[in-house]
């Protein structure tokens, strides 16, 4: 021991780290520090879920499953020894960031952007608007979702409008228009199927403030909305008509050059009998939702796109009908107690993954994924933007700006005696054998279990089935 009574530094031991947040930022941040550093790394891989995996699990539509098959990938990480998965732990509340930096040589924050931006326009909080953070999180069985207030949203829709042309976007105008039979194989809550089966959903309306240039979903993702069963996707032929700078725009983007091809290929698509009709359209901004009780409609102001490549009024406004209208216009994130971030680009102020404070490096604290360089990029991305923060972690520690002297007391034991449930690998096995079989019994692959409770009682119950007789 040291004179003071903590723990002497002890090069010998590994160099011990928490990663916050099991999503696919997280797991990459753990994967490269056990298998690319040159010394020897631990990871205790924290989450306030009881489940890893974050927006693969909870973001990505479940009518994706070969994008959700991704944490299959990500589960090879959560088996490495070197990696201690401890979810249903929230920093800030079952532990101090203080108490956690006592327990490692290293932190990084790597927990996303879960809050969304609002349109901030008259008539947002009308029932009936709904962020997409809250409707997705509802639809892919999130422990945290509002299902009162979604469910009450949803009920009798028939003209729904989505606000925002990026992948959530799609992914909600997709489910929405889906019918019953498509969404049935997923993993999806059957609370969700049950309802999504009684909305009769007649028209979805997706909402571009600026022209198909601008559009930020990917060629893939909007290509599928072709491909449902019961909807016919309708876009109007002179939203594809584009200035001079778009079509410069276009010559240097191979995205959406391919985006407004598949486009032009439907502008010839008209509304079929019964089917859902699911519009495209562009140039057009919310200046306000309609209704008194609920949202009736949206009133919309065509725009242009100047040349700075900003949406500006024309002053020519219609109205669009509406019964639901989900905003999908960003997301931003928010800092733990104790973390700084920056109210306007809501991440965490860093220089190559390094934590600024006061205009300098806070020794020993990193960020990756969303709240390092905000809601941008595909899963994929994270696992470049992790190798960089983690080369900046392991530069640090080999110039002695970190180094192994943390306390030595187990984490895992600390959070128990302050009455936390930590929810450890073989538990998460468990919830996952649960949701296995719960789909089983309706010859699905899956279904998700969306209460908390529910979980932690299947790892309870594994936990108690595998513990010693007397």
């Amino acid at each position: 021991m040291a004179d003071d009574g903590s723990p002497a530094p002890d090069s010998e031991r590994p160099l011990r780290v928490a990663v916050v947040g099991a999503g696919p930022a997280g797991i990459y941040t753990a994967e490269a520090l056990t298998r690319r550093a040159p010394v020897p790394v631990t990871v205790d891989l924290l989450d306030r879920l009881p489940t890893p995996f974050g927006l693969v699990r909870h973001g990505i539509a479940p009518d994706h499953p070969k994008m959700r098959a991704i944490r299959d990938t990500l589960h090879r990480a959560l088996d490495d020894p070197g990696v201690r998965f401890v979810g249903n732990v929230e920093v800030g509340t079952d532990i101090t960031l203080e108490d956690l930096r006592a327990h490692v040589d290293a932190v990084v924050y790597t927990y996303g952007a879960a809050l969304d931006r609002p349109l901030a326009v008259d008539g947002e909080d009308l029932p009936g608007s709904l962020a997409a953070t809250d409707l997705v999180a509802w639809y892919c069985g999130h422990p945290d979702a509002d299902r009162a207030r979604v469910e009450a949203a949803l009920a009798g829709v028939r003209r729904a409008v989505v606000v925002g042309v990026g992948n959530v976007a799609l992914d909600v105008a997709r489910v929405l228009a889906r019918a019953p039979q498509e969404l049935e194989p997923t993993d999806m809550p059957q609370h969700v199927l049950d309802v999504l089966a009684a909305t009769p959903v007649e028209e979805v309306t997706v909402l571009g403030r600026r022209g198909p240039a601008n559009a930020s979903f990917t060629t893939m993702e909007l290509r599928e909305l072709d491909g449902l069963d019961r909807a016919t996707v309708l876009v109007d032929p002179a939203d594809l008509e584009l200035d001079p700078a778009a079509e410069e725009r276009l010559a240097g983007d191979r995205n959406a050059s391919r985006n407004l091809a598949v486009l032009r290929e439907w502008a010839g698509h008209e509304p079929a009998g019964d089917r859902v009709r699911l519009r495209l359209r562009f140039y057009r901004r919310p200046v306000r939702l309609l209704g008194a009780d609920r949202v009736t409609g949206v009133e919309v102001e065509r725009t242009a796109v100047d040349g700075e490549g900003r949406a500006v009024g024309t002053g020519e406004y219609e109205v669009v009908p509406a019964d639901l209208v989900v905003r999908s216009v960003g997301y931003r994130g928010e800092g733990l107690p104790g973390l700084p971030v920056d109210p306007r680009s809501g991440t965490v102020p860093n220089e190559d993954g390094r934590v600024l404070r006061d205009g300098g490096a806070s020794a020993g604290e990193y960020v990756a994924g969303w709240i390092k360089r905000g809601p941008s990029g595909v899963v994929g991305t994270n696992k470049h933007d992790a190798r960089e923060t983690v080369a900046s972690l392991l530069a640090d520690a080999e110039a002695g700006v970190i180094t192994p002297g943390g306390d030595r007391d187990d984490l895992v034991q600390t959070l128990r005696a302050r009455g936390a449930e930590p929810v450890l690998l073989e538990d998460w096995r468990a919830i996952d054998a649960a949701e296995v079989a719960l789909g089983a019994t309706r010859g699905r692959a899956r279904t998700t279990m969306h209460e908390r409770e529910a979980l932690l009682a299947a790892a309870r119950a594994a936990a108690r089935a595998s513990a010693p007789t007397a």
